[in-house]
């Protein structure tokens, strides 16, 4: 079941969250490596954001146990040089291992995607890791396509 998020989910999210963050870390060492409590900071970020009006926090339940979760946020994404328009920013998903290939991933995302079109939003946007061919995959499969490429050069000591 997709649900939005309550107040006793923050927890659970928090600690998928976290696992989300090690992951990244395990596909590639210069993604940001969470703190220590970052599970806990994230957990109170999320409790913050509960009843903002820009912003949906999504929960996939199975048998009463929180297995994923999905954030999304109203964003204008240009600054105001470009013309002004309101998006859609798929900021942080995550299904626990053990529940992954079931469609809970796809259902978090077309929740979501009815959140923003009821909003008016003609479209959204989100962050793949290079380094995550099953995300990537995921996406593809989801009608994203490539928009902008990220880059990084180490500077030498």
């Amino acid at each position: 079941m997709i649900r939005r998020a309550t107040e006793a989910d923050v927890d659970a999210i928090g600690a998928l969250w976290e696992k989300l963050a090690l992951y990244h870390c395990a596909l590639d060492p210069d993604l940001p490596r969470p703190a220590d409590n970052g599970g806990a900071l994230y957990a109170q970020r999320i409790r913050s954001r509960l009843n903002d009006s820009h912003t949906r926090v999504l929960v996939a339940e199975v048998d009463g146990q929180v297995v994923g979760f999905v954030l999304g946020v109203l964003v204008d994404y240009v600054p105001e040089m470009f013309k002004q328009q309101m998006g859609g920013f798929l900021a942080d998903i995550y299904v626990d291992d053990a529940h992954r290939t079931r469609g809970i991933g796809r259902a978090l995302v077309d929740k979501l995607a009815e959140w923003f079109r009821a909003h008016g939003i003609d479209y959204y946007e989100w962050y793949v890791a290079a380094n995550n061919p099953t995300a990537r995959a995921f996406w593809a499969a989801q009608g994203g396509r490539d928009l902008m490429i990220r880059m990084r050069k180490h500077l030498d000591s």
